[in-house]
């Protein structure tokens, strides 16, 4: 998966947590492949640097508890609290944090990430705090589900190599760049673009009978890179109601019952690259 993906998905839900727990400091990171620990990546709020490109490991802090359980955890005083070690109490400290949650992302039992928020006061984090902190590690969660599925199911029949992903991700930010063109002509040439991308490297021809709109195809081009139906709605200027219509339609000119099957359909059709 690209980076840069993931880094747009975790600084979304990042943001997402802020607004939805009122904490004024929020930050997370993700495993990267090949088991390296994780790292702080991504901080909002905060007043240093202290913690950012922290490595955080399993069992190590709250943070590597949170890894090492794979569950929620948090503390009302992280200097003085007594149920997790303190090998990151100087940074903790520096950024002056004191009651602080820690959330994993968790996609098939195995943690790919944190998501953290925090008080500069030592107050208990209440439901709301919770509530909030689990819907965003769920988000990126689902995004990181999808992008994982959609390379699995598509492998076997496509066996794509990676330069062939470099080109779905081309071919995904250039549909959603295009409708943001006031330029009719070069919209159009764009578009010209995408259709050459979408039957490139001996793909197959559109299948008769599967006749997506721009929209449809716009939308299951994000869902394909791993976007929520949230993220997609944002990268399209849309509503996040209206991408849900769009899917649905796709979804029923394809004959798939999920977004999942529905991207790897449009791919077999020759209606994404």
């Amino acid at each position: 998966m690209s980076e840069r993906i993931e880094a747009v998905e975790l600084r979304a839900a990042l943001l997402r947590l802020r607004r939805g727990s009122g904490l004024p400091v929020v930050f997370g990171g993700l495993v990267p492949d090949g088991g390296r620990p994780l790292r702080i990546a991504e901080l909002h709020g905060a007043v240093t640097p202290a913690l950012r490109g922290l490595a955080v490991s399993p069992g190590n802090g709250l943070g590597g508890k949170c890894l090492a359980l794979a569950r929620p955890c948090a503390v009302t005083d992280y200097p003085v609290a007594r149920h997790i070690t303190h090998e990151y109490d100087l940074p903790v400290s520096a950024e002056g944090l004191r009651s602080v949650i820690a959330v994993p992302v968790v996609v098939r039992r195995q943690v790919r990430g944190v998501l953290y928020g925090a008080l500069r006061d030592a107050l208990p984090l209440g439901e709301r705090v919770f509530d909030a902190a689990v819907a965003a590690a769920r988000d990126v969660e689902q995004a990181l589900a999808v992008r994982d599925e959609v390379r699995r199911l598509a492998e076997p029949a496509e066996a794509p190599g990676p330069s062939w992903e470099e080109v779905r991700r081309a071919h995904g930010e250039l549909r959603a760049l295009a409708p943001q063109v006031a330029d009719p002509e070069l919209r159009a040439r764009l578009l010209a673009v995408c259709g050459r991308l979408e039957t490139a490297g001996g793909r197959p021809a559109p299948v008769p009978g599967v006749a997506l709109t721009p929209r449809e195809t716009d939308v299951l081009a994000a869902v394909a890179s791993g976007a929520t139906n949230a993220a997609a709605a944002r990268r399209l200027g849309l509503r996040p109601e209206t991408v849900k219509g769009y899917l649905r339609s796709a979804m029923r000119k394809l004959g798939a019952h999920t977004r999942l099957e529905a991207v790897v359909a449009a791919r077999r059709a020759g209606a994404l690259p």
